[in-house]
């Protein structure tokens, strides 16, 4: 496998070597850390240069993966430093516990002599790998280059808005027609759509699915993605979970079938299941004998969308394989200039439109081929770089492998150095799922994969300009905002090139999963079953940094943890979803390197270690429904988080001294049944943006001291039902300025009043309002008009609430205003109403 990441990575690690060489307290090996720096500064230089030229010379490629495992020791070794210095800053916070910042003195006191010698040591003996591999490098005769790989702009398509689909209105037709096809009782007809990767199986059965005939026809439809592992019982749960949003894991497969028959009596079906790879006719059977008996009524139908022939026939359907063909040139060329081109700028460039055309047809028909390659030459106008895609040697490569896979990388390889990592680490996510950007841009930022930060601009800004980056050329889709941040997915094939490029680097594991090479730093556990032992091979792989758990239930034993403590020592993302794990390791302190830990439903676990305190490298820390009884005084030393979710069984946190989670930008508290107030020093959170507090039964008000966080962006209240908002501004507020962009209120029966101190102050940024399920919420205050920047006004089951306020026509940038569930309201604001001129200047107007 070719290296691609050695610029990126020496990129990192230089940018942690710059600092220390400058830093007085690493006199005792300075001279080794600069000859470290001039070493990787010289073979930088010359890196891309080695990165094009690999591929016809094995020696080098194979030179190169030596280079990354001395980069990746070098890396490890620096993060010691960056340890050190936030030990240093924990125990000189005089806000910290006198308890944590003794754990912290002792740390330090027992390193201090040993440190110096050991870093020492390790620096000289990285040296000392550089230089033998010294004379064989230089044998190479590489030259240094620049690397124009940059991110493009491309402002003309929002980043929540997919591109229109074109040329399969008549494949749509002919699937609505196979589904209104009669059918008797008994078996359940199946409808195979076949197509190899990237030609748009599941964007038709989207659109079928969507189809308001459809939707006529059969009053309950179902959508389950199956990609590789078919586990009917996982399958199973899905459609349940599908039917009653509501979680069923813990239910044995007679329990889900009863629940199943339960659920779908009398009712007519559409089952689509997407992505099927099962070539196994037994458990398609098992599936389909459940499937059959869910209801009695005829005319129930399946979707199935695969690349496989043989997939289409182990469902032993009478109806044949839809094959879904290439789009017509035309239609292509269409989809191309859509991608490559702003609106209009086509015919400015008429020598590029031909080399497109060229380009056009050798893409077979593929759309997502097309979309890939006209965003890949975007806003380029020199004739050199259209020809260079047009001419390059993948094309015939492609041929032979009768795949798009090495036309997809065409473009990979155009992408950034920073992205091409990113995008690898995105093949230990689970295909075509619901991924949110916060937690993917932080699990970057944990392995080091974003710039810094330019300006004013914090990490999570680099991580957003990354992803845009990403949907921009195409590597990932179904874009879709949800209140303060992004849901994306990523395409299957596109999957296949995230896995196909990490370079042995990442690992997704199943239970029948073969050897584990020695080069493995990042795996994911994919499938469900029980992890009591590591895989054996995984026991010799010591340089682990990320070890995901997506599945569950899972059974985790804590031997299994141990293990992956003990043996990974620079792990730096833990994820683990399981409802019977009971503890944590004793020894988990000893993960010095950890900055994600993700422990998101381990509702059993109630104590954590005392050795927890340790982790004061962590970022990121969701432990929604782990029901601690109280904030431990370790968390205080968290002081690098960015990310935190809790569930507290206490009546409120303790309280948040001044300097302690300064850092932090999100704030969940979920499920504090206990819960009446926050806490004490919410003031000194100065980097807050987001505070969403979800499922707070007892909570009665959000604290004035609200006011002092003058960066929080995003505030959500959720099943908080003895919540009212009443806070009204005072003298001392004259001047005060906040920076408010949306506000979510759900599911409060006490609500009376909105929070005019923190709404109208942010009057100067509010967009969104949304206001769901009050049932006594009764009037929009008159100040409603003062919020002149607010685009989007959404309320939602408020009955009592009869009328707009006066002034709604000062609202110019209102573009969005929904009304549902408001009966005496509803009539009011129908065209010819009473409020209907307050309102007549809105340009999308839902009222229900």
């Amino acid at each position: 496998m070719a290296e691609s990441f050695l610029f990126s990575i020496a990129t990192t690690v230089l940018e942690k070597i710059t600092p220390l060489v400058m830093e007085e307290v690493c006199f005792a090996f300075k001279s080794d850390l600069k000859a470290l720096q001039d070493n990787m500064n010289r073979i930088k230089a010359v890196l891309l240069d080695a990165e094009q030229k690999q591929h016809q010379n094995e020696t080098l490629r194979l030179c190169m993966g030596k280079l990354r495992d001395i980069f990746y020791d070098a890396e490890d070794v620096l993060e010691e430093f960056e340890r050190k210095a936030l030990q240093k800053e924990v125990r000189k916070n005089p806000s910290i516990s006198k308890k944590v910042r003794l754990l912290t003195a002792l740390s330090l006191y027992s390193f201090s002599p040993a440190f110096n010698l050991r870093m020492g040591n390790k620096i000289k003996d990285i040296n000392r790998r550089l230089e033998k591999l010294d004379v064989e490098w230089k044998s190479f005769n590489l030259g240094v280059g620049g690397d124009n790989r940059s991110v493009i702009k491309r402002e003309t398509i929002s980043f929540v808005k997919s591109s229109d689909v074109i040329g399969r209105d008549v494949d749509k037709e002919n699937i609505i027609n196979l589904l209104m096809q009669p059918t008797g009782s008994g078996t359940i007809p199946v409808i195979p759509i076949v197509g190899i990767g990237g030609l748009g199986k599941t964007v038709l059965a989207q659109m079928v699915y969507d189809d308001k005939r459809v939707t006529r026809l059969f009053p309950t439809k179902l959508w389950v993605c199956v990609a590789e592992e078919f586990d009917v019982k996982r399958l199973v749960r899905e459609i349940i979970c599908n039917k009653t949003r509501k979680p069923c894991d813990d239910l044995p497969l007679e329990a889900l079938q009863i629940n199943l028959r339960s659920l779908f009596e009398n009712e007519k079906f559409l089952l689509v299941l997407d992505d099927v790879w099962n070539e196994d006719p037994v458990k398609w059977k098992e599936l389909k004998d459940l499937l059959e008996s869910m209801s009695d009524l005829p005319g129930n139908k399946i979707i199935v969308t695969t690349r496989s022939f043989k997939v289409a026939s182990t469902t032993m359907t009478s109806v044949r394989p839809y094959q879904l063909q290439g789009l017509p040139h035309e239609d292509c060329l269409t989809l191309f200039i859509r991608w490559a081109f702003r609106d209009g700028d086509e015919k400015k460039f008429p020598n590029l439109m031909r080399i497109g055309d060229e380009i056009v047809k050798k893409c077979r028909g593929i759309p997502l081929a097309v979309r890939t390659l006209g965003s890949l030459l975007f806003e380029k106008t020199e004739e050199r770089e259209w020809m260079s895609v047009r001419d390059s040697e993948i094309w015939e490569l492609e041929k032979k492998e009768n795949s798009i896979l090495p036309l997809l990388k065409l473009s990979y390889n155009h992408l950034p150095p920073p992205l091409q990592r990113c995008l690898a680490f995105l093949s230990l996510y689970k295909k075509d799922t619901p991924h949110a950007t916060d937690d993917v841009i932080l699990f970057w930022m944990a392995n080091g994969l974003l710039e810094p930060p330019k300006g004013k601009e914090e990490w999570e800004d680099v991580g957003n300009r990354y992803l845009k980056e990403l949907w921009s050329r195409c590597f990932i889709q179904d874009v879709v905002q949800r209140r303060f941040y992004f849901v994306f997915k990523v395409h299957d094939l596109m999957h296949d090139l995230a896995s196909d490029v990490s370079q042995k680097e990442f690992r997704t594991l199943y239970s029948q999963t073969g050897p584990i090479d020695e080069k493995v730093r990042h795996i994911s556990f994919c499938d469900d079953q029980p992890l009591v032992n590591a895989p054996q091979d995984l026991k010799k792989r010591k340089h682990v940094r990320t070890v995901f758990l997506h599945q569950h239930p899972r059974n985790i034993d804590l031997s299994f943890l141990e293990f992956c403590v003990s043996k990974f020592k620079y792990l730096r993302s833990l994820r683990l979803h399981d409802e019977s794990l009971e503890a944590l390791p004793d020894s988990i302190g000893t993960l010095k390197h950890l900055r994600i830990l993700d422990l998101r439903g381990c509702r059993k676990i109630t104590k954590l270690p005392s050795s927890f305190s340790k982790l004061q490298s962590l970022i990121m820390l969701k432990m929604t429904r782990v029901d601690l009884v109280q904030l431990p005084d370790s968390f205080l030393s968290f002081i690098r988080l960015r990310s935190l979710e809790l569930s507290i069984g206490a009546k409120h946190l303790k309280e948040i001294p001044a300097g302690c989670w300064s850092s932090l930008k999100y704030l969940g508290l979920f499920h504090c049944h206990n819960f009446e107030f926050l806490f004490e020093g919410v003031q000194y959170l100065t980097s807050l943006q987001t505070l969403n507090l979800c499922v707070c039964p007892k909570v009665v008000s959000l604290p004035r001291s609200l006011k002092f966080l003058t960066k929080l962006e995003h505030l959500l209240v959720q099943n908080c039902g003895a919540i009212n908002l009443r806070m009204e501004p005072e003298d001392e507020d004259q001047h005060l300025e906040l920076r408010l962009k949306t506000f979510s209120l759900w599911n409060s029966e006490s609500l009376t009043d909105l929070p005019r101190l923190l709404l109208e102050k942010s009057s100067g940024t509010l967009e969104t309002i949304l206001i769901n399920n009050c049932q006594n919420f009764e009037v929009l205050p008159e100040w409603l008009q003062n919020l002149t920047k607010l685009e989007s006004l959404m309320i939602i089951k408020c009955p009592k609430l009869s009328s707009l306020p006066e002034g709604m026509n000062r609202l110019t940038k209102l573009r969005e205003l929904t009304i549902m569930g408001c009966p005496r309201l509803t009539e009011r604001c129908q065209r010819g109403g009473a409020d209907w001129p307050k309102i007549a200047h809105v340009e999308d107007i839902t009222v229900i």
